[in-house]
This record gives C-alpha cells, structure tokens and sequence, in this order.
C-alpha cells in the first residue's frame, strides 16, 4: 500500500537520515495512525492542558462565587475571556485572567500568566463529577489551610508554580528555561498536553521514514524506521490461565521495563534532573524516583502520599512475574482493557476468582469486585480517588501489629483489625503471606527498633523487588557497621541502578575516604542519577590525593550533578544543594550566594537558614548565624530545627545559658526525633545537670530503642558519674546493636571491680 502524498507533515519528510530527530506533533501521526489519534483525543493525555476556551474551559463563569476563609472570589467572563476576582500575591483582591485549564476530571484546575514568564495554578478548582455524585461545585485543594500570600502552598507560592511543579507532565518536550539571574521563565513545549512523542519521542525522522516507504513493510523488517524506541515487549506474547492455579503464566519472560520506565517520567514521585528524557531509557536517567519513605509509602509499601503509581507497580508480584502497563490499560485512550473484573479475568480465572467462595462477599456487589480487596484506593486533590497498584493480598494481621492500613478496614470501618484478621484467617487459613513481605523490616527501622538492623540486612539482600532492596539499604545509612557496608558493596553492583543509588546513599556515615574506596567507580555508571549520587558523596575528596584520572572523573560528575542543581534553581532546595556542593570544596562566598538565593526563593524554607548559619559558624561569623535563625524563627517559631540550631550556635558562642531552653524546645516541639533530645540531653550534662540530662536520654532511648547515639551517651554519662550498673545495662543494649558496645562494657566493669 502506498502513502498517499500529503499523508506526512512537509518539514517531516524532507527530513534526511543523520538528521537530529525533532517533534512534529499528534497530528502528523494520525495519516498512518488514525485509530490511535482518534482514540488518543479524547483520553486526558490529550486534555492534559488546554486553552482556555468556551470549548474548554469546565467551570461555572458566570458570576459565581466561593469563599475559602477570609477571601471571597468571583468568577466570571468578559469578552470572551475568563476571569477571577481573588487575593493576589500582596495579598490584595486583584482580577486575573485564566489562560489555561489543567486536567479534566474528576478536577479541573486554572492557570494565571504572570509577566515573569510563570504560570501559577489557582488553588481554587472546579469538581467535574455529576452533580449526584458531589460535583459542579468549586472547592479549595487546602480545604482545612487557606493559605494566603507568602505561603508556598498559596496560588501564588512557590509550591504552585507550574513550570515546575506541574508542566513536564502535562506537555509534550518541556523545556523550562529558567534564568536564575533575573528569576524569570521563558518556558517552552513541543505540543500543548501529552502527545503521542511525548511516550514515542520525536517523531520527525520516523514520519520522513514512512514518507519514503513504497510499500508498508512487516514491522521490524524496514530496517531502522526513525523511532527512539519499539514498546515490543508484549509483541508476540502470550499468558495462558494454568488450570491447576487459575493463573497465568506468560510464554516468555519480559526483559526490559520499557513501558513502565516510560509511564514513570510521569507517573512517579521522583526529582528532575535533566531534561531531554527519551523512551527505552531508564526512569535515573533524568529523574529520581522517591524510595519507600516515611511519609510517603506505608511501612508495607502502599501509597500515602500523592506519589502515582510506578513505586507501587514495581513493588507487585504481577511486575515481577512480566506484566506491563498496557496488559491492563490501552496505552492511547488509557481506558481498561476490559470493564469490571474482566481485566482481572485475562490472567486469573473468573471461575476461581470470582466465585463467593474466593471474596467471601455477595455477587456484583462493589466489595467483590478484585480492586476492592487488592487495589485500595486512596483520595488526593480532595476529589481524585486512584487505586494502589501493589495489587496486595489484604493483611488486616499487618495492620494489628504495625498500625498499617488494610482493604478490609477500609470498608468495614466499624471493626477493628483484629476482627478482620480472624475473618482472614477463618477464610484463607493462617499461612496466608502474600508476596510482599517487608513490613515487618520497615516498620522496625521507622521505630527505631533493636531489630532493624537485622531485618533490613536480611531485606537488602533478599529476593524482593528492587525497589524494596533500596529501600532498605537506605534505611541502613542510619545503621553503620561492618554488616551495612557488606550489603552497601553488593547493591553497588546490582543490575538495578534504583539500588546502586541507594547504597551510595548507605555510605553516608562513612569516613570519605573509604567511601571513594568503595564507590569512586560509579562515577563512570553509565545512569546519570547513579553518576550524579557518587559526585554528591565524594565532592569533597581532596585533589590532591587523586590520580588525574581519578580527578577528571570526580570533575565530570561533580559537572552534571552542579548542572541538575542548576536545572531547578528555581527552587530553594536545589539551590541548598548547590551550596552545601561549594561548602564541602571551601568555596564559601559561592556556597553563602547559594543559601541567600534559597531563603530568597523561600523565606519559610529552613533548610537555607540552617546552612547558612552553620556557614557563618564555619567562618567564625556566628553572631551573623544567630542574626539570620532568629529571623526564621520570627517567621517560623514552631520549626524544631531552628530551635536546635540556634542552641548550638548559643553554646559556640559560650552562651550556655541562653542555649539549653533552645534545645529543650527543639525537643519538645518534634520529640520524634532522637538527634534532638541527645543534643539536649549532652548540653544538660555538660552544664553540671546529669540527673536532668539522664532523664531527658532515657526518655528518649524508650522512643528510639536502637538508637546509638543516645545508649552512647547514655553509658558514657552513668560511667562517668559513677553509676556503674547503669552503664552496664546500657552498654548491653549498646553492644546488642553495635560491637563497640561490647568493649565499653568490658571497661566500665574493670572500672567497676576497681572501685569494690
């Protein structure tokens, strides 16, 4: 079949083998895809981000009103223009005009241009779902804050700035273009919402390939055809239901992770750190995805947090076993597969699964449906409702002994976990694990447990997935000893770069130059974000102990980690990054202008206040520190970190006095955090309060029971003051977690004998 002439986008097809790839837009696709565009334009790819226009634009214009807190805002349309009546960044009513809409259901939220090149998005949103269902309304995305100008979370914040925030994702080749000298945007796109080059990339050389095509030739036999990238990985594939298990099995294992390292640019919590990213490319390439931490992710890896999907999806036994995201979602109108359970059904068998006997509740009711028990689903944005994609096996056993959440007590409110493990169990019988196993080690190294340690040991180097092996090897840079750095030399070289970025991130606690003995090679890894984590640990090993070799390698990654900083300068936590980079290489008046940018970007941003003390500290300046964390501390009095810095520069300054209510608040504002109370405790007992002192450690050794710092201290003070037995029980606590426990043990009971 030939191409007709005009099929092909002009500029496309003059296009000459050699040439640089470029973008040529959805619609030039369509002359060879039309099934595919048709579908894709109607999906919320497609819709992502729009023009406003009567055509687009959801929300009620017509004078309508909604009041959040103390500000009244108006919306209406004049002259075929939308516009709002609402606080602007002086905190002043002001009428804006919206320029774009973002998203379509079951939001939709409103982009105001300002003239420094940002688009900042309305914290005000119109709710697209019927009206029988809650919809048509306006609602605030901060229901229970009502920020108002200066908050980073206020529409004008830094927080709800869209070319950052927000623009990668629904655009096709962003380029931010941020000028740090002027704090201005000059933010560029291929195409307005997610075209189809924005999963396949740029589309020019393949659209002139086809141009030049006779004939169309079998798929993969027309030599190179111009695509970045083939998503084969379900080509000729089959799954056929084992009737034994009532589950299939796949009829060649999957080699790559094409796809979800595709969908993941977006569909991930992760921090940009280059742009240009290309399909078949790993996800670290340009972008770091967010591990299994506090905050974000349960201690059994379910989502918390708005973090998407990819973190849960790599956590699955279905990933594992070489399922992809197209098995289930049709990658151009993004609709399922099939409705209901059927997509389910394609690899597991209805006769089995969708019997009451397996889900034990009536038929056709929502609670039998598979998502139910094994996608639960969490609220973000106030009305968006998604599914986590761990696709677990319910342990309500989990949530009665580590507080974690369970399906069944998502709907059974009424009860208590107890009450649905019994039910588990009297249904399914007590042996019942599932595949994801790695609760009980999470959960133990976010209490601080005596047994974390081991647990995450065992999980480091477990058959799980990757992502949970990272995990744990990052939980071990609080844990140091000669296990951790065994565990942190095998995830150096793991196949996974997601776990050779974790274990540099394990070796933290160690002394640098041991860390460049073990980690100077990845340097050279051939991922960018792997490269760019070594710079970040090694960037102050002195020159001059490295060959030139050694020099020109550290140079290089030192080179694209300063160039992903530089990326986000227009954000304070790059900008913080940047400047800790220079303080480590003695570079004091480079790092000082970093942590001044920062606060200037963030006035309420305290790690750039923290910095830039410990800097003045660093340079004998630390009545300068103390001038700037009181200014914090006026903006922001309830940071615990601020606290606990002032108190340290108070003690430098030989303010003894003056520190120690510093550091009692920091404790008492956040007692969470051991480091807190054990510097409160060190300052107590070094101003002649030891009985005080203990209190306060041993208060917090019952909250951090494996915490060595403070059963340090706890051992040193009671062995100092005299009380022996004390610091014998402490450093058998200290040596059960820790070898140098074992030999303070053996001093103090010499100390001991000598005094009977």
């Amino acid at each position: 079949m030939a191409i007709a002439a005009g099929r092909v986008c002009a500029a496309a097809a003059a296009a000459q083998p050699g040439d640089a790839p470029g973008f040529v837009g959805s619609a030039a696709c369509g002359g060879c895809h039309a099934a595919e565009l048709a579908a894709w334009r109607g999906s919320q790819h497609a819709l992502a981000m729009q023009a406003a226009t009567a055509a687009t634009v959801l929300g009620n214009f017509d004078d309508a009103s909604f009041t959040q807190g103390d500000v009244t805002s108006r919306f209406f349309k004049r002259d075929g223009k939308f516009l709002v009546t609402t606080d602007g960044p002086d905190g002043k009513p002001g009428e804006f005009e919206i320029r774009y809409t973002f998203g379509v259901y079951p939001l939709q939220q409103y982009l105001i241009a300002f003239p420094d090149g940002r688009l900042q998005a309305l914290g005000i949103a119109w709710d697209a779902r019927p009206a029988d269902q809650g919809g048509q309304r306006w609602f605030h995305l901060y229901p229970n804050q009502s920020p108002h100008a200066g908050d980073p979370l206020h529409w004008t914040g830094i927080d709800q700035t869209w070319n950052f925030m927000c623009a990668e994702c629904h655009t096709t080749e962003l380029h931010k273009n941020y000028d740090a000298a002027t704090n201005r945007y000059a933010t560029t796109w291929a195409e307005i919402g997610v075209g189809c080059e924005a999963c396949h990339g740029p589309g020019s050389a393949h659209v002139a390939w086809a141009g030049r095509q006779q004939s169309w030739l079998p798929w993969g036999k027309g030599g190179d055809d111009g695509l970045t990238v083939h998503f084969d990985e379900r080509r000729g594939i089959r799954w056929t239901i084992d009737p034994a298990t009532g589950n299939a099995v796949r009829s060649a294992p999957r080699t790559s992770a094409k796809e979800l390292e595709t969908c993941g640019v977006c569909h991930s919590r992760s921090a940009r750190i280059a742009e240009g990213w290309r399909p078949g490319q790993q996800l670290l390439e340009t972008h770091v995805p967010s591990l299994l931490e506090p905050g974000l992710f349960e201690a059994d890896g379910k989502m918390l947090d708005e973090v998407y999907n990819y973190a849960s999806f790599r956590q699955s036994k279905m990933f594992i076993r070489g399922v992809s995201c197209s098995d289930c979602h049709e990658p151009h109108s993004l609709a399922l597969r099939a409705d209901g359970n059927g997509v389910c059904y394609q690899c597991h068998a209805q006769a089995k699964y969708g019997a009451v006997a397996h889900h034990h509740h009536p038929e056709g009711s929502p609670a039998a449906g598979c998502p139910a028990c094994h996608m639960p689903e969490r609220t973000y944005m106030v009305v968006d409702r998604r599914h986590d994609h761990g696709f677990r096996i319910p342990r309500p056993d989990l949530s009665a002994r580590f507080g974690v959440s369970n399906s069944c007590n998502d709907c059974h409110t009424d009860k208590d976990a107890g009450w649905a493990a019994a039910a588990i169990e009297r249904w399914y019988g007590p042996e019942r694990k599932g595949f994801q196993t790695w609760t009980e080690a999470l959960a133990a190294a976010r209490d601080d447990k005596a047994e974390a340690a081991p647990l995450l040991l065992q999980l480091a180097a477990a058959q799980v997935p990757a992502i949970v092996r990272a995990s744990a090897l990052e939980e071990l840079a609080a844990r140091p000893g000669q296990e951790a750095i065994a565990a942190a030399r095998q995830g150096l070289v793991d196949a996974d770069p997601l776990v050779r970025l974790a274990a540099l991130r394990s070796l933290r606690s160690l002394p640098l130059e041991q860390s460049w003995t073990l980690a100077g090679a990845l340097l050279e890894d051939p991922i960018r974000g792997v490269r760019i984590e070594a710079a970040s640990l090694l960037a102050a090993m002195p020159q001059d102990q490295l060959a030139p070799a050694d020099r020109q390698r550290l140079s290089r990654a030192i080179d694209e980690y300063v160039a992903a900083q530089r990326l986000n300068a227009d954000r304070p936590e790059a900008r913080v990054n940047l400047g800790n980079l220079y303080a480590q290489q003695g570079r004091s008046d480079a790092a000082e202008a970093e942590y001044v940018a920062a606060r200037s970007l963030d006035p309420t941003f305290v790690p750039a206040d923290v910095s830039l003390a410990q800097l003045y500290s660093q340079e004998r300046r630390d009545s300068e520190g103390e001038r700037v964390l009181r200014e914090a501390l006026a903006r922001t009095p309830g940071e615990g970190e601020l606290h606990l810095a002032l108190g340290l520069n108070l003690v430098r300054q030989g303010r003894a006095a003056d520190a120690l209510p510093e550091l009692a608040r920091a404790s008492e504002l956040d007692p969470g955090n051991a480091r807190y109370a054990y510097v409160h405790g060190i300052a107590l007992n070094s101003s002649g309060r030891t009985d005080a002192a203990l209190q306060v450690l041993e208060a917090s050794q019952a909250r951090h029971p494996a915490d060595r710092d403070t059963l340090l201290a706890l051992v040193t003070i009671n062995r100092d003051a005299g009380h022996f037995d004390a610091a014998l029980k402490w450093a058998d606590r200290l040596a059960a977690i820790d070898p140098q426990g074992g030999s303070l043990r053996d001093q103090i009971a010499r100390l001991a004998g000598g005094q009977r």
